[in-house]
């Protein structure tokens, strides 16, 4: 019996692969044009066939013939294809616009591989443009090709990542019912303050008392070396044994600590931080140090901005820039900015994980994928309700 099998588009540095493959898939094929972003997949990744040619100039029947694929044969797609050209005034032409070419290209691959699931994955904010016309056209396009489909909006806090982070993600089967998105497995409460916040998540509560605790900030990283800001080693020896389960878990393949250099961090950004408090943020900082425009702000607005991580909460949702101006980027303890490796383990990476490029490029990857636990969770799920009892799985770690 083989393994279950998939194939990656707009693959990033890999967390939905790595995700998969936890739960036992094998990646075949994997594409994007991120040059940094590939190679850093093709480092965790070894043996995939990937590509960095635009989706919009690969033949998904050449893709699926060098695969040594039928059509059907294909367990299934993974993919997430940035939006960004929509009409409010004529939304059924969303597919036609040359900007969205890569949904069309997309399910160009979903018609020449006819694969028995996929997943699509995108913002919570797709479900909003053009009135919800871009999602319904989508999921009619699907459906029309013959697959059974579901969408939900998941909180990664609920698969034991420590951090605010939801994603619309969408599912289908071709054969049979549509497949089942994954339940809680760890209390936690997040602000769904977004079209589709209330009917489209699950929750949980302190009924749930089946459920795991939420995985904590210091739990997810507590245990790396403490670091003074633009001090750091690119490979350094744990400070001493895990200090959580999600410790132990992330170190497993993993001798040494990679990546985990503190950047340089501004005179006055260090002379605002030591005024802010475990869980603060920029209204903490007394005025005479703000800057000038955040002079003039409410209170009540820009609440994440320079913000210091509670230590037994949640992270915010991590950045593709480690830049306080914009969000929670502080330490919750030492005086600095998050490093390369705590924001992977915040976005539930292992540690043996290498990524590629600059470090700008690196915290760019890690901001932009999935988290590890959340994509494992989903294909966990698919195998419970789609797979079950068909193919036997080598699972890998």
């Amino acid at each position: 019996m083989r393994d279950l099998t998939t194939v990656d588009l707009f693959c990033g540095a890999g967390g939905i692969s790595q995700g998969f493959r936890q739960a036992g898939y094998k990646c075949l094929f994997a594409n994007d044009v991120d040059g940094d972003a590939l190679r850093t997949f093709t480092l965790n990744h070894p043996g995939v066939d990937v590509s960095s040619t635009p989706i919009e100039e690969l033949d998904p029947r050449q893709v699926r013939r060098r695969m040594g694929l039928r059509s059907g044969e294909l367990d299934c797609l993974l993919g997430g294809p940035p939006c960004q050209g929509f009409s409010i005034n004529a939304p059924g032409r969303f597919l036609d616009d040359p900007r969205n070419s890569l949904f069309r290209h997309y399910l160009g691959f979903v018609r020449e591989f006819g694969p028995t699931t996929l997943m699509l994955e995108n913002v919570p904010g797709m479900l909003s443009l053009a009135r919800g016309h871009v999602l319904t056209r989508i999921v009619g396009e699907l459906e029309g090709l013959g697959y059974a489909v579901v969408y939900r909006i998941l909180f990664a806090a609920h698969y034991g990542v420590p951090q605010e982070r939801w994603r619309l993600v969408i599912l289908a089967s071709r054969h049979g019912p549509a497949p089942s998105h994954p339940r809680p497995t760890h209390a936690a409460q997040g602000r769904a303050n977004f079209t589709g916040g209330r009917s489209l998540t699950l929750r949980t509560d302190g009924s749930d008392r089946h459920l795991a605790p939420h995985v904590s900030v210091e739990e997810a990283i507590g245990d790396l070396p403490p670091l003074e800001a633009g001090r750091g080693d690119e490979v350094s020896p744990y400070p001493g044994p895990p200090h959580s389960d999600y410790s132990a878990a992330m170190r497993l393949g993993s001798k040494l600590v990679l990546d985990h250099v503190a950047p340089r961090i501004s005179p006055i950004n260090l002379a605002r931080l030591r005024h802010i408090e475990p869980g603060g943020s920029w209204r903490d900082i007394p005025d005479d140090l703000l800057p000038a425009g955040m002079r003039r702000a409410r209170k009540s607005d820009h609440t994440r901005r320079y913000g210091r991580l509670q230590p037994d909460g949640l992270a915010g949702t991590v950045m593709t820039k480690m830049d306080p101006h914009w969000g929670p980027a502080f330490h919750y303890s030492q005086n600095r900015t998050l490093t390369v490796r705590e924001s992977a383990r915040l976005q539930s990476f292992p540690d043996r994980y290498i990524f590629s490029g600059s470090r700008v490029s690196q915290y760019r990857q890690i901001g932009n994928a999935v988290p590890v636990l959340m994509a494992e969770a989903i294909a966990r799920e698919l195998v419970s309700s789609v797979f079950s009892g068909t193919r036997q799985l080598a699972v890998t770690r």
